[in-house]
């Protein structure tokens, strides 16, 4: 038998289960494991310059690929419980991420030596699994069922906490003969699919909404197949964006409080039935549920049974992967389409159409200083349906999901639940990471942009280029926006007069030196006709210099982007003009008819 430390055990075993990629910050508690990560070699590791920073990078590396396993790295005490906030990202988008913490000696981790924290019992709520390893000899076991965990039913993170003398204690380990464990999701059976195709069929106005969960299955090719066969118009989700390219006929469009469209709403407000498959019904999707399930059936598939019943009861549950259910409902829907037994959805999927060509927002406006909606009409001129974009939360992201254009699964990568300001620079530089080669564009307002600016230096130094689309109003635009309720307008206002930078006014920090400084490269735009011009240099510069590209746009201070102030998605208010001419919303996927 092989024998070799147990830091060396899990690197061996990283490398078995498919990694290839790690992101961390090493400290005096893990060198050990770094030490086996550099003898082993052929795992390559981007040093974060916050730890935080770190387990976004391994969120957007996972986000990217189906089969991904992003991996963070650092120590039990800050370090560790700077991820925090990464896994709860993960837990709430179901993604499978590894956070690996090196900890202080077993026998004074009681005894508060430095840095050391119970950091398993504060990852414990917002992982699969946490655990602290305490006899070297279950390391190979605690890796092994950490994948096997991450991978099956529902996905998500895990952390292992490490004990300096357990990663250096050596163990008896083989690891070529190691295998990884069978991953388990449970599968629709065909009576169960055959029961929900029937009662889609007895309806008359029948939507799929496509959740994330499609995505994690890696299974939007039949979700397209089995609307396509029952003509069945798709609202995707926010994490289930792309699913359905939003050129489709039959996508309907998104719905929501916020990041929804017009038409969305206004379709899926007429609809008698709905299929959820792979969503969580999230309540900024559903607002109020008496508006929301009003005169409609649902039926919903999901790989985790206990999320069956979790916000409403639906009439009809199914617990399954996404992929093994759909497989099973085109399979079904085949069959009945060749005998003659699918009804026609022609003319309901029109309606769905002639909604989105009719109910649009206006994106076209040539003010000074910018209004944010030129920016994502630019953003659609200039970034074709091969772009990866990244974001997380804000009006920024609201204003982008209402406007952008998503053709791919895994090219809208979004924090969805937890919404982190700062988590954007990271989850870029990770999907940057995971496909050197796509067209990466990150979308941050200032403020989230500020949160980890740091993280831009990773970009210089492991020379990891994307764009990255920056709105600048100087101001917490959707805290603002909410606190009209209140009628205040309180600590959300980030303006200031820079004494460096005179030309700025008063939107305070000077982005374009701050980003030079951290050795990227920056463009400041004031005049929407230069957006386009700055987007096509900032793709020139990425590949030349092949560092982050930052493009700041300087917004209006004010905007008020649409959504509903009622938790009511019958009620959402249009702040702006809506679109009343062709030239109102040049890059909309309908051209508006009037």
């Amino acid at each position: 038998m092989a024998r070799m430390t147990a830091a060396r055990a899990a690197v061996e075993i990283l490398k078995r289960e498919g990694v290839t990629d790690a992101f961390g910050v090493p400290g005096a508690a893990i060198n050990p494991f770094y030490a086996a990560l550099k003898a082993s070699g052929g795992i390559s590791h981007t040093l974060a310059r916050h730890v935080e920073g770190a387990s976004h990078m391994a969120e957007g590396y996972t986000r990217t690929h189906p089969g991904n396993i992003g991996v963070c790295i650092g120590t039990s005490g800050p370090a560790g419980t700077d991820m925090i906030t990464g896994l709860y990202s993960a837990t709430g988008d179901s993604v499978p991420i590894l956070c690996i913490t090196g900890q202080a000696p077993t026998a004074v981790i009681h005894k508060e030596d430095f840095q050391a924290v119970d950091i398993a019992s504060i990852a414990k709520p917002v992982t699969k699994m946490a655990v602290t390893v305490l006899e070297a000899a279950q390391v190979p076991g605690v890796f092994q069922q950490a994948f096997h965990l991450m991978r099956s039913g529902r996905p998500g993170p895990v952390l292992v906490d490490l004990p300096i003398d357990v990663q250096l204690t050596e163990i008896e380990f083989d690891p070529e003969t190691y295998e990884p464990l069978p991953v388990y999701k449970p599968a629709a059976t065909r009576a169960q699919i055959e029961k929900a195709i029937g009662m889609l069929n007895a309806s008359e106005r029948p939507l799929i909404v496509a959740g994330g969960g499609i995505i994690n299955a890696d299974a939007a090719d039949l979700l397209v197949e089995f609307a396509e066969l029952t003509g069945t118009p798709v609202v995707p989700t926010l994490m289930g964006w792309g699913t359905v390219p939003d050129d489709h006929e039959l996508n309907a469009g998104m719905v929501g409080l916020q990041t929804s469209h017009r038409y969305g709403n206004a379709t899926f407000l007429e609809s008698d039935f709905v299929l959820g498959i792979g969503n969580r019904w999230a309540n900024r999707h559903t607002g109020r549920l008496d508006v929301y399930t009003a005169g409609r059936t649902f039926v919903h598939v999901d790989i985790e049974p206990t999320q069956i019943g979790k916000i409403f009861a639906p009439d009809y549950g199914i617990a399954s992967d996404a992929r093994a259910a759909l497989k099973l409902f085109v399979e079904v829907a085949r069959e009945l389409k060749a005998a003659g037994r699918l009804p026609d959805r022609s003319a309901w999927a029109a309606s769905a159409q002639e909604k989105k060509a009719t109910l649009q927002r206006r994106t076209h406006f040539d003010d000074i200083p910018i209004k944010p909606q030129r920016v994502y009409e630019e953003m659609n001129k200039a970034f074709g349906p091969e772009t990866r974009y990244v974001t997380t939360i804000g009006l920024s992201q609201i204003a982008g999901a209402q406007m952008l254009h998503v053709y791919r699964p895994r090219h809208w990568i979004n924090c969805g639940q937890a919404g982190p300001l700062g988590w954007t620079v990271p989850a870029a530089l990770g999907v940057a990471k995971a496909d050197p080669e796509a067209s990466v564009v990150a979308l941050s307002g200032d403020y989230d942009f500020q949160f980890m600016i740091e993280e831009l230096a990773v970009g210089a130094q492991h020379r990891i280029p994307y764009v990255h689309v920056l709105v600048n109003n100087s101001y917490l635009g959707l805290i603002r926006q909410a606190q009209r309720a209140f009628e205040i307008d309180f600590q959300v206002n980030l303006e200031f007069e820079n004494l460096n930078s005179p030309e700025l006014g008063v939107y305070g920090v000077d982005h374009v030196k701050v980003a030079e400084g951290l050795g990227c490269k920056a463009i400041r735009v004031t005049d929407p006709r230069e957006l386009g011009a700055a987007f096509e240099q900032a793709k020139k510069l990425a590949a030349e210099f092949r560092v982050p590209v930052v493009v700041e746009a300087v917004l209006e201070r004010i905007t008020n982007i649409s959504m509903s102030g009622t938790n009511d998605i019958s009620n959402v208010v249009e702040f702006e003009e809506i679109a009343t001419e062709p030239g109102h919303a040049p890059t909309s996927i309908r051209t508006l008819k009037v």
